[in-house]
């Protein structure tokens, strides 16, 4: 682990790989002293934000640093929520081409695993869900695409992710689904946060 600053009032906590993050983050979130205003996952950080009217920097990192990691075996299961897919993306048949496997099997392998938020980023609302599903690990596209529709159902590098809105992408584009990723009026706005398990189902 390698602590930097990262601003006034925030610290960055690096770590070797993905999951030595989530042990460290499901500890950490779940006791965070007071001051600690937020926890945020990413593939190889955790940025921690606090008051630094309430809790001292260095008080901080000594909580990272001495806070034992959660294995995953120990951890709570999380919120489970289904979203449902229409498997008609343009790149469907090329992710097929990728994996070996035909569209059908594509299919059944991303709604046959169950997929949990591991952290977000890149968008307000972006989630990066990550699922036993090796068989479904495809690069990134070579050209991305200037404009992915809001609702884009993707695959990257072992992940699965939906665009909560428009933007330029370049995951692979299986899918699509109506349901409504970000939303300001929502409590929270983002539907897919740390830890949120979802089951796709196929339309």
């Amino acid at each position: 682990m390698r602590i930097l600053d990262a601003g006034e009032a925030a610290i960055l906590a690096e770590f070797e790989d993905l999951d030595t993050v989530l042990a460290h983050f499901r500890t950490l979130d779940a006791s965070r002293p007071p001051g600690i205003r937020e926890v945020v996952p990413a593939a190889r950080t955790i940025l921690i934000r606090f008051d630094r009217w309430v809790i001292r920097r260095d008080r901080v990192a000594k909580w990272v640093r001495t806070t034992e990691p959660q294995p995953p075996e120990t951890e709570a299961p999380g919120e489970e929520i289904q979203i449902a897919v229409h498997y008609d993306g343009p790149d469907l048949q090329e992710v097929a081409g990728h994996t070996g496997l035909d569209v059908n099997n594509v299919i059944a392998a991303h709604t046959g695993t169950p997929w949990t938020v591991a952290f977000c980023g890149f968008a307000p609302g972006f989630g990066y869900l990550r699922g036993d599903a090796p068989e479904l690990l495809v690069p990134r596209r070579d050209s991305p695409r200037t404009s992915v529709p809001a609702g884009a159902v993707g695959l990257a590098g072992g992940f699965t992710g939906i665009y909560p809105r428009s933007s330029p992408g370049g995951w692979q584009l299986i899918g699509t689904t109506d349901e409504p990723i970000w939303d300001p009026a929502r409590t929270p706005p983002a539907l897919l946060r740390p830890g949120v398990v979802v089951h796709f189902v196929a339309e």
